[in-house]
This record gives structure tokens, C-alpha cells and sequence, in this order.
């Protein structure tokens, strides 16, 4: 067993329905193989298990591993393609980059970048949208083993309207997701997600396939785009004849409580009340939302609808893999809507990165750093002098500790990972 000695921020009870930040300073957490055994004030912990090894983290801040709901493996040498919404900057930029999935070597250099990235952030889970190659996929499963990531991802299917070179049809995604998935599919830590790019790109013949996958495959989790910009919101419609977007996947029997739909920044009323009626959740992926003009999310039409909502950096058009950085422009964006935004603390901001990420992809055994869950966590602990340092050190509470993280931190204050209480990185960055 291993004491962890520091001061510890989470937010085991959810802020949107009344929960408040949980702070424990000069704490202890007992872990034994990889979970929780007890927690309390330090000094009681350790006269209890005077024998026990004691890991010091007095100097910083232990927050939970961070969960992204949506980060796109083959597009994070897209980052930083500026001036055009969703569809041109498809063209351009990202699509290229995932065709050149379809090379292995390149494949393994890119799935290394993405799984160092995601834990160099704080992210300890994710929900990745994959690549439409097979090797690729095996290739980041490969990787998110070797560094220990929970990783939630699956094959990449289309079968229209993009370059050629990324379709496929019903028949061969349902055999290659099939057998990907009895590879890797409760592997370690991995898992399978069912995932069409999106309703643009997939025929109701697809669709219906990506729905045998999610038959064959026990506890398999699906995955797609959904009301991101309005010119593709338009060209769904005129695909399936007029139906709302959330029905292209729903009439396939694709919305439930497994499923993450990406964006949702212009939803209807009757696509939020079957969101929060399914159980299924939506990512909020902010900095993507605003890099590409696709619009200001809902986040409190989400939440009276009962829809789970949590955090994605969406990578490629977004600004990194941080979930701070995700959580500052997601308050950004709820203050811009005014009169119509849910105001954020920065007690949400923490909930959207961890816990709500971990309820949403049915992690329950992390999220938060209560007695029972998997030590799952990270250190973040500032430069001597820099911006973030100084503004911990005159922060008046730490509600406005934790402000002041999410408005200056970086991956450059991560200095320490744990997955199941194994240390993934550490040291200087």
C-alpha cells in the first residue's frame, strides 16, 4: 500500500444539480493495487499505517486524471488550420492527414504523438475517434496499452461524399469493426466504439451495419459527429429527406446510453429530449466550436433536457489535447451567450473534465478521488513565479485556486500521472 500525501480537488457530486467543490488539505489517500482504501486528514492516515510508503506531493495540486469525451487520433498534425468552417477545413486539412493513415509507419509515429499527448495533459481516459484503416487502429490500441491509457475507440467508417480513399462499404466495415473489436475490445484497458464519421458521410446501409456491429460486439459504445455546422446540418437533411440529425442515427437504433455524440452546438428541442430521455451524451468540444465558427453551445438547454454532457478537445481543430484549456473556452462561451448561457464555476469546469467524462463513457471506477475508486489522478504543480504560481499563492479560496488553473495552467504544470496508481510520467516538463 502507498500513502499519497497532498491536497486533493474533485467533485464527486455533480455542480449542475447542487454539488460544491471537495477540498482536502494536508490529506492522505491508501492505495493498494491501484484503488482507494481509505482517505483523511494526513497525520490520522499515517499514525494508522505508520509502515506504509509516503509519496509527497505537498507543493502542488492532485486533481483527477482527466476524461475527453471526443479527441481525433489521426488529426493532431492538423492543429492550426485557421480561416474556414467545418467542411473546407475537412477538405483541407484534416482529411488529407487521416488518408495518410492508410501508411503503417506513418500510423505508429502519430499514434505514439497521440497517446504521450493525451497523459502529458492530465488525460487518463479517452473516447477516441479513430482511423479509417485497420492497421492504424491496431496501432493505437498497440500504443494506448504501452503507456496504460483507458482508451474507448473503433474503426472509422464512410461510404459517400468523402475522397475515396476513406470509404468503404456496409459489408467490409461490419467485417473489419468486428474483428478489430474481438482484438481489442476488453483488452487491458481498451475498449470498442461503434464509429461512423458521420451521418454526411454514411449511408442508411451503413448505418445499419455500424447497428450489427453494436449487436455482435457485447458492451461495444458508438461514437459520431452530430449539429455541429449549419451548411452540414442542411446537407443531413436534404440526405435523408428532411429528418433531423439526431434521427438519421436513432431510426438504426444508434442513440442510447452508450452513445457520444460530438458537438450538438444547434440542437433541436426534440433532439435534446430524446438525448436526455436515451441517457446518451453529448461532448462539448469548445475551442473546436469556436476555431471553426460552428457556434456557441447550449449547455443549459442541454442540462433542463436531463442530457449528460462532458469535454472534448477534439484536437484537430481545436488548440492541444488540455481539458483546461477546454474548460476556460467552454466558460468563455457560456458568458458570449449572455441572458442565454448557464454560468460556470470553476467547480464545472473540473466536473465536465473528470467526473461527467467518467460517467459518460460508464468508467465508474474513476472520475473522482473517493474511498473505492481507482487512483487515477494527476499533479499539477506550477514554475516558481510564473503567472500560475503567483496567482495560487493569492488566491482567496480554492474555488478561485482552481479558477486561476483553468485560466493560466497547461500541460507544462503536469508533473505526474497515475493510472490504477501507476506513475505514467514525471519530473520536469
Amino acid at each position: 500500500m502507498t500513502l499519497f500525501r497532498g491536497t486533493f480537488l474533485d467533485t464527486p457530486e455533480n455542480p449542475f444539480t447542487g454539488g460544491t467543490l471537495r477540498v482536502a488539505t494536508d490529506a492522505a489517500l491508501l492505495v493498494e493495487h491501484g484503488v482507494i482504501r481509505a482517505r483523511g486528514p494526513y497525520q490520522e492516515l499515517r499514525r494508522a499505517h505508520p509502515a506504509e510508503q509516503v509519496v509527497d506531493l505537498t507543493g502542488g495540486l492532485v486533481l483527477p486524471g482527466f476524461v475527453d469525451t471526443h479527441v481525433h487520433f489521426p488529426q493532431i498534425r492538423a492543429v492550426g488550420g485557421m480561416g474556414m468552417p467545418l467542411m473546407e477545413w475537412l477538405d483541407k486539412y484534416a482529411l488529407p492527414e487521416e488518408a495518410k493513415m492508410a501508411d503503417s509507419a506513418y500510423a505508429r509515429s502519430v499514434a505514439d504523438e497521440f497517446v504521450r499527448g493525451l497523459a502529458a495533459a492530465g488525460t487518463t481516459s479517452a473516447m477516441v475517434f479513430g482511423a479509417h484503416y485497420v492497421d492504424a487502429m491496431d496501432t493505437l490500441f498497440s500504443a494506448a496499452s504501452r503507456v496504460g491509457l483507458r482508451v474507448t475507440s473503433g474503426l472509422v467508417v464512410s461510404d459517400r461524399l468523402l475522397r475515396p480513399d476513406l470509404l468503404t462499404t456496409p459489408e467490409r466495415a461490419h467485417t473489419e469493426s468486428v474483428a478489430l473489436a474481438n482484438r481489442w475490445h476488453g483488452v487491458g484497458r481498451n475498449r470498442y466504439a461503434v464509429t461512423p464519421r458521420f451521418s454526411l458521410s454514411c449511408t442508411d446501409e451503413l448505418l445499419a451495419a455500424c447497428h450489427d456491429v453494436l449487436n455482435d460486439v457485447p458492451d461495444a459504445w458508438f461514437t459520431s459527429h452530430l449539429n455541429e455546422n449549419d451548411a452540414e446540418i442542411a446537407t443531413v437533411a436534404e440526405l435523408f429527406g428532411g429528418s433531423d440529425y439526431l434521427s438519421t442515427y436513432d431510426k438504426h437504433g444508434l442513440v442510447g446510453r452508450r452513445s457520444v455524440f460530438a458537438h450538438n452546438v444547434h440542437p433541436t428541442d426534440v433532439e435534446l429530449k430524446l438525448l436526455g430521455t436515451s441517457g446518451a451524451t453529448v461532448a462539448h468540444c469548445p475551442t473546436s466550436n469556436a476555431a471553426l465558427g460552428s457556434g456557441l453551445f447550449p449547455i443549459g438547454r442541454h442540462v433542463d433536457n436531463g442530457v449528460r454532457v462532458a469535454l472534448g478537445s477534439d484536437v484537430g481543430a481545436g488548440t492541444g489535447f488540455s481539458l483546461l484549456k477546454e474548460g476556460l473556452q467552454a466558460y468563455f462561451c457560456q458568458q458570449l451567450l449572455g441572458d442565454n448561457g448557464h454560468p460556470l464555476t470553476s467547480a464545472h469546469l473540473l466536473h465536465l473534465s473528470t467526473a461527467a467524462g467518467a460517467e459518460a463513457l460508464g468508467l465508474d471506477e474513476v472520475g473522482d478521488l473517493s474511498v473505492g475508486k481507482r487512483f487515477d489522478a494527476q499533479l499539477l504543480r506550477p514554475a516558481d513565479s510564473s503567472p500560475l504560481a503567483v496567482g495560487i499563492t493569492h488566491a482567496a479560496d480554492a474555488e478561485e485556486v482552481l479558477a486561476r488553473i483553468f485560466t493560466l495552467g497547461t500541460p507544462a504544470d503536469v508533473r505526474a500521472v497515475w493510472i490504477d496508481g501507476e506513475l505514467l510520467t514525471t519530473g520536469e516538463n
